[in-house]
């Protein structure tokens, strides 16, 4: 097809803004899909999306669209998701577009991820076509809202457009607007092939999946090509388009987004960012790569039943296939066996993975208590990175710990202002500065480490504005903290997978919350279970669970008490011994439960 009639564009927005719908609504007004096979939320095919409402994964289909000049055009979507924890998604959904709609909540307005979609899609030179949805909503406010676009992310060079997703309002103008607005792909059929991966999946029949968009030259069925990152030489087996379901092609030309198979059998030889090539006639460079995304939430998985291992490393091997942004590594832990230590963007981000992973792939998991990178100063000067609290040095060894701090930006409604600001200094957050958008909505900008941030600050943000306030962040760097190791014993054997660090002056408030929550979680056996919580040799708090009783004298009627009192010294020794050599099982209630402590 003519290059010039190809659009590749994604649609951005913050959470609950209204993406999906409006995907859903282009999709039946360009004819792609039938009235009798369309539900909603289309193109979020896992269970998992449709269940809590949100993207997950970024979702690509080609459309065909007649513009009012005769042209019938070539339209590429990719629909991304809306929270803070999947911004990678959305920043390689960018890279495969030439242009961007910027969909804001005629009721809610200008929010954090907003700003930050539209300030990551001016990163990639992206067009900005902005719209304000949800018109039909009878507290909407488009008048206002135009001037927080004008004002907050001076979009001064286009009128909004006014839709509503739900009712079909200005779909037909949000598609004249891509054809007239969004240039054609770049690029030249004649140079040599160079093909973007963006994403990724793993087929039982196929292999690895590979999705790309084509930069320069072509690709066709049958050709050897190479992937420029790890140099390996592969023979194109199918290509095809989604139309969103998948449909086999015999070429992929400069400008088009498709899939490829090619008979990959190994997840590890993939690498989302990496560019493909002809064998024969390769490119001279790579296309620029991903910027390397860094996790920020650390913590342990491990199998329930341990001969589950290697069919948890399998799984992980093709999860990373789809969802490049997870990263993990072979771990070892005294009360959980082997497992592996994973890096995530969030905790939304851990949760989704682990559900992601018991589903798809039939595993039962244990989670450890999420954790960050923290960075030690040894008395010899070494610099070392801890992401497992087990890992840390002994005190006497250290010189200096240093955390992670972020740079958040809080919009909220002015009536909660008092309360965020409250709840942000309990965080140990640093005031920066207070801006007013608009009468009614307010931008706080504060510093916080990050520990406190990733666990429930923003499920708290969300309550106390009931439902109004947003967040996003960004990195700043590590400064040092009074920071300690809070260790927690089990019948005195130290439980690494319940460690954490945590602030000094907070240690023994929160050991004693936890004791007391642990108390409450792990089950009564035939002996007493002692809870303890520890700051290295030092006891802070302490909790026992009674043991279960065994009425052993029940059968005893009368009769001399010496009888019964040996029945009772002979169930003593029995408890002793079994004190020293049973196990206690910790359920992972109680790993979430240092969570809400």
């Amino acid at each position: 097809m003519d290059k010039a009639l190809i659009r590749n564009f994604c649609i951005i927005a913050h959470i609950d803004h209204g993406k999906s719908t409006l995907a859903d609504r282009v999709l039946q007004f360009t004819g792609a899909i039938t009235e009798r096979e369309f539900r909603n939320q289309l193109l979020d095919d896992m269970d998992l999306e449709r269940e809590r409402g949100i993207t997950i994964k970024a979702s690509a289909v080609r459309l065909r669209y007649k513009h009012a000049d005769g042209n019938n055009y070539m339209l590429n979507l990719i629909d991304t998701p809306g929270h803070v924890d999947f911004s990678y998604e959305v920043s390689k959904s960018l890279a495969a577009c030439e242009g961007a709609i910027l969909v804001v909540d005629a009721a809610q307005g200008v929010e954090a991820q907003t700003v930050a979609n539209y300030y990551l899609a001016k990163e990639h030179n992206l067009v900005i076509i902005p719209v304000i949805n949800k018109i039909d909503l009878s507290n909407a406010q488009p008048a206002q809202v135009s001037q927080q676009l004008i004002e907050i992310l001076k979009i001064t060079d286009q009128k909004p457009i006014m839709a509503s997703a739900k009712e079909g309002i200005g779909t037909e103008e949000i598609l004249r607007r891509v054809i007239d607005k969004i240039s054609p792909p770049s690029g030249d059929i004649n140079n040599p092939l160079q093909g973007l991966i963006f994403d990724s999946t793993y087929d039982t029949y196929k292999g690895v999946v590979l999705y790309i968009k084509i930069f320069n030259g072509s690709m066709k069925k049958g050709i050897p090509i190479t992937i420029m990152g790890t140099q390996k030489s592969f023979v194109v087996e199918e290509l095809g388009v989604l139309t969103p379901k998948a449909v086999p092609v015999d070429e992929l030309a400069c400008g088009d987004v498709g899939y490829l198979c090619c008979n990959i059998k190994d997840p590890k030889e993939i690498h989302i960012g990496d560019t493909i090539t002809s064998s024969k006639t390769p490119a001279k460079e790579p296309l620029e790569r991903y910027r390397k995304v860094k996790p920020l939430v650390f913590c342990g998985l491990y199998p329930v039943n341990s001969k589950d291992f290697s069919l948890m490393r399998d799984a992980f091997d093709k999860l990373s296939l789809n969802d490049a942004s997870f990263v993990y590594e072979p771990e070892t832990s005294v009360s959980l066996g082997f497992g592996f230590r994973c890096g995530f963007l969030g905790l939304l981000h851990m949760d989704i993975i682990q559900e992601r992973l018991e589903r798809e792939f039939d595993l039962n998991l244990i989670a450890t208590t999420p954790s960050v990178v923290y960075k030690v100063i040894l008395i010899d000067a070494k610099v070392v990175e801890i992401d497992n609290p087990s890992n840390l040095p002994p005190r006497v060894q250290i010189r200096q710990i240093e955390e992670p701090y972020i740079k958040a930006f809080l919009i909220v409604p002015a009536e909660s202002v008092g309360e965020i600001m409250q709840l942000s200094q309990e965080r140990r957050g640093v005031h920066i500065s207070t801006e007013y958008i608009d009468p009614s909505r307010v931008m706080l900008t504060y510093e916080f480490p990050l520990s406190e941030v990733v666990v429930d600050f923003y499920d708290k943000i969300k309550s106390i504005t009931r439902g109004y306030g947003s967040l996003d962040y960004e990195f700043k760097g590590y400064r040092p903290s009074k920071l300690v190791k809070l260790d927690v014993l089990i019948n005195g054997i130290s439980c690494d997978a319940l460690s954490f660090i945590v602030v000094k002056e907070k240690a023994y408030l929160k050991g004693r919350q936890l004791v007391e929550k642990l108390k409450e979680i792990i089950p009564r056996q035939l002996f007493e279970v002692a809870i303890q919580a520890s700051i290295g040799e030092r006891i802070i708090a302490r909790e026992s669970v009674r043991p279960l009783k065994k009425h052993v004298t029940g059968k005893c009627y009368g009769g001399d008490i010496t009888r019964k009192r040996k029945l009772w010294e002979k169930q003593k020794l029995g408890k002793k011994r079994m004190k020293q050599f049973g196990r206690v099982e910790i359920p992972q209630e109680a790993f979430m439960a240092v969570l809400k402590i």
